[in-house]
């Protein structure tokens, strides 16, 4: 099956977007040498892939216990690390961070980058985007971040248009009446069991072989390479209080720096994920953009 990436243009990023609350839980993970007799939670979402079991053995020999904690939908991780039930989350990327930040009125900040992944239109009915009958439903994650970055590339593969050229703040009520499908949200974690229903849907990657299918099935994607992406990066995050925690920032690099985790990743991607070490301040600053931007489009 062809598989259409969009332009930088396409994405309609804001430039702003480029720039780059408590004790800490049930961990006490704070020793300087990256150490620590404590465990550290960590939440995840996805925690069946076999790398996140190389990263706990890898932590281990650093001397760090991890526990993993997963959560099979998105809303879940940021409220728990908030509530001190784990220490750190990595599954989301600054958009969805800065978004929840906004709406908890909560300071969860990043300590690292893992990868940007691209996010995919798949079908199972239809090999191409052009074979998408018009009148048919599309469907797309319901959480807005996620949401807006589908609603580009269904504009960017001309089965929508959105008000004023679409942004990262796009939502279902800004397709322009006469596009060519209807679009229908739902809980991200539903998109690919919901195929055979729909004519097709955005899936985000932690689901897409959860679902039988494989990452070159998808019909259209966006290009997690292109700078415009940024936003997009995936993050470790912490509650402010714990952003400097060297034993955290020792698992981020523990993370970043073992091959065996990376190359697993990149299996469980499929392939698909662009690897990122960007640095925390530019990761820092850049959440501080969006959610001024989130703000100003209340």
């Amino acid at each position: 099956m062809s598989k259409k990436f969009l332009s930088a243009a396409a994405l309609a990023l804001p430039l702003a977007l480029l720039l780059g609350g408590c004790a800490s839980g049930g961990s006490d993970a704070g020793s300087t040498d990256g150490g620590s007799d404590e465990v550290v939670r960590i939440g995840v979402v996805g925690a069946g892939d076999p790398y996140w079991e190389t990263y706990v053995d890898a932590a281990a020999e650093e001397g760090i216990e991890v526990e993993l904690v997963d959560f099979t939908e998105y809303p879940q991780p940021n409220p728990a690390l908030s509530a001190g039930e784990i220490d750190l989350n990595q599954f989301q990327h600054i958009i969805y961070l800065a978004t929840y930040n906004v709406a908890s009125d909560d300071d969860l900040q990043p300590i690292g980058s893992t990868a940007i992944y691209p996010l995919g239109l798949y079908s199972t009915q239809y090999e191409s985007v052009d074979d998408i009958p018009e009148g048919s439903t599309v469907i797309v994650p319901d959480d807005d971040s996620n949401q807006a970055r589908g609603l580009l590339i269904l504009q960017a593969q001309g089965l929508v248009e959105l008000k004023d050229g679409g942004s990262v703040f796009s939502t279902l009520a800004d397709i322009e009446p006469g596009s060519k499908v209807t679009v229908e949200a739902i809980d991200a974690a539903l998109t690919a069991t919901s195929l055979p229903d729909v004519a097709a849907a955005i899936i985000n990657n932690d689901f897409v072989e959860d679902a039988g299918l494989d990452f070159d099935d998808a019909i259209a994607t966006d290009d997690p390479t292109d700078p415009s992406a940024q936003p997009y990066i995936n993050i470790f995050a912490a509650r402010a209080a714990d952003a400097d925690n060297p034993t955290y920032l020792k698992l981020v690099e523990i993370f970043q720096n073992t091959t065996a985790v990376t190359d697993g990743l990149q299996d469980a991607s499929g392939g698909t994920a662009e690897l990122v070490k960007t640095p925390v301040d530019e990761l820092v600053a850049s959440l501080a953009d969006v959610e001024a931007d989130i703000r100003a489009n209340q």
